[in-house]
C-alpha cells in the first residue's frame, strides 16, 4: 500500500452501534438479549460478525461498541478483544445521531484526522471479503474528499416499503472497481407504488446505514446542524479520561436530541457520495429474515429446530432443540418459540410484532420481554 493510504497510517477507527431492542423479533429477541447478541445465520452472534467483518480495517484497538448500558457486560464478554473503555453503554437510548457524534468526540480526541466507519451491528452482509473491499474504496474517497460523507448503497432487489433509498446522482470515477456516484437525496420509507417507481428507475439503492466520515466533519456538521448536540457529545468526550466521566455522562446524555444521523446530517450535507455494494446484505429486520437466510423443505417451510408437520405450507418455524412443535392443516405462519413465550402470527403481519411487545408493557407482563 501506499504511503497515502489510509489503511497504512493507522488513521481508520470503528464505531458499531449495538443499542438497538430488536422488538420485531420478540420472543427470541428480549431486553436483556436483543437481536445484535443472537446466533440468526453462521458463526457467531451478529455483533461477533459485524466486528468480524472489520478485521484487516480497523485494529481492534481502533473498535468502538456503543450500546445500552445494560449490555456492556454482554458486549465484553462477546468481544473479548476490545478493552472496557472501548464499550460505551447509553443510560437511555436517543437514536442514532447522539452515537455516532459522541462516538465521532472521542475519535477525535484520539485522532483529529481519523476516518471513522460507521456500522450497525445486526446485519448479515456476504461475503465479507467484498464488504471490506467496498469500505477500503470509501476510506479511499474520503482521504480525497474529506468534507464529504460516504455511504453504501445496496442495489434493491425488490420495491422494499421497509427501507429508506437513496437517489444516485452524477458518477464518479470507481474506486477499487467499486462503483461511485454522488448522492441526489435520500428518501424516505415510500409506498409500494413508489417503491416500485424507484426500482424500476435503476436510480436508487437501499439505505443501509452504513458510512465512512472523517470524526472532525461529522463534528464540524453538528455544529452547524445541531449544536446542542455538539455541545453536549463534547462536553461527554471532555471528560472521559477524568472520573468524573460516569456522573457526566448520566447527566449528559439523556438531555441530547432523539433523532436518527438521517434526518440530523445526511439529509442536510452538501457533499454525499455513495458506493455501490459488491456484497449481499440483509438488515434482519424481522423474523422474515430466516427465509432469505436458510433453505427451505419440500412444502416452503424455514425450519429451525424439530418440526413435524401433515399439510404444512410456506411457514417459518423457530423453536429451542429440545421443544417439538406440531402442524396440522396450516400455511403462512410464523410459528417463534423461545423460553416460556410462543409468537403465532399470520406472516404478513411480521412487521406488527413490535406491538405485542408494546402490549406486554402496557400490560405490566414486563418480565416476558
Amino acid at each position: 500500500m501506499s504511503d497515502n493510504n489510509p489503511l497504512a497510517a493507522n488513521k481508520v477507527f470503528g464505531l458499531i452501534m449495538a443499542g438497538g431492542g430488536g422488538t420485531r423479533f420478540w420472543p427470541r429477541s428480549r431486553q436483556k438479549l436483543p437481536k445484535q447478541f443472537l446466533n440468526l445465520q453462521g458463526q457467531g452472534s451478529l455483533l461477533q460478525q459485524t466486528a468480524q467483518r472489520l478485521e484487516g480495517l480497523v485494529p481492534a484497538k481502533n473498535l468502538l461498541v456503543i450500546t445500552a448500558r445494560d449490555h456492556v457486560g454482554r458486549t465484553l464478554e462477546q468481544l473479548p478483544e476490545l478493552q472496557e473503555d472501548q464499550v460505551v453503554g447509553e443510560p437511555t437510548g436517543r437514536d442514532t445521531a447522539p452515537c455516532v457524534g459522541l462516538a465521532a468526540a472521542l475519535v477525535h480526541r484520539k485522532d483529529p484526522e481519523a476516518i471513522l466507519i460507521t456500522c450497525p451491528a445486526d446485519h448479515v452482509i456476504e461475503p465479507a471479503a467484498s464488504f471490506r473491499k467496498a469500505l477500503h474504496a470509501a476510506c479511499l474517497m474520503v482521504e480525497e474528499h474529506p468534507g464529504a460523507f460516504v455511504t453504501l448503497g445496496i442495489p434493491p432487489s425488490f420495491p422494499s416499503t421497509g427501507y429508506g433509498y437513496i437517489h444516485r446522482g452524477d458518477a464518479m470515477p470507481a474506486r477499487l472497481g467499486v462503483e461511485a456516484s454522488k448522492v441526489r437525496a435520500f428518501r424516505e420509507k415510500p409506498p409500494a407504488d413508489v417503491a416500485k417507481e424507484y426500482v424500476q428507475t435503476g436510480e436508487y439503492y437501499w439505505n443501509a446505514g452504513i458510512f465512512v466520515w472523517k470524526a472532525k466533519t461529522v463534528l464540524q456538521a453538528l455544529a452547524t446542524h445541531c449544536p446542542a448536540l455538539h455541545a453536549g457529545v463534547t462536553e461527554i468526550a471532555s471528560a472521559w479520561n477524568t472520573p468524573v466521566r460516569p456522573s457526566v455522562l448520566e447527566r449528559v446524555f439523556p438531555t441530547l436530541d432523539k433523532i436518527s444521523v438521517d434526518y440530523a446530517l445526511l439529509e442536510k450535507h452538501p457533499e454525499v457520495l455513495v458506493l455501490r455494494a459488491p456484497f449481499n446484505w440483509d438488515d434482519v429486520g424481522s423474523w422474515l429474515a430466516l427465509e432469505r437466510l436458510h433453505p427451505q423443505d419440500g412444502e416452503g417451510n424455514t425450519v429451525q429446530g424439530r418440526h413435524l408437520g401433515i399439510r404444512t405450507k410456506n411457514c417459518v418455524i423457530s423453536a429451542h432443540p429440545d421443544t417439538l412443535v406440531t402442524t396440522l392443516g396450516v400455511e403462512d405462519l410464523l410459528i417463534i418459540q423461545d423460553g416460556e413465550c410462543l409468537l403465532v402470527a399470520r406472516k404478513h403481519e411480521e412487521s406488527n410484532v413490535k406491538q405485542i411487545v408494546e402490549q406486554l408493557k402496557a400490560r405490566d407482563l414486563g418480565r416476558h420481554l
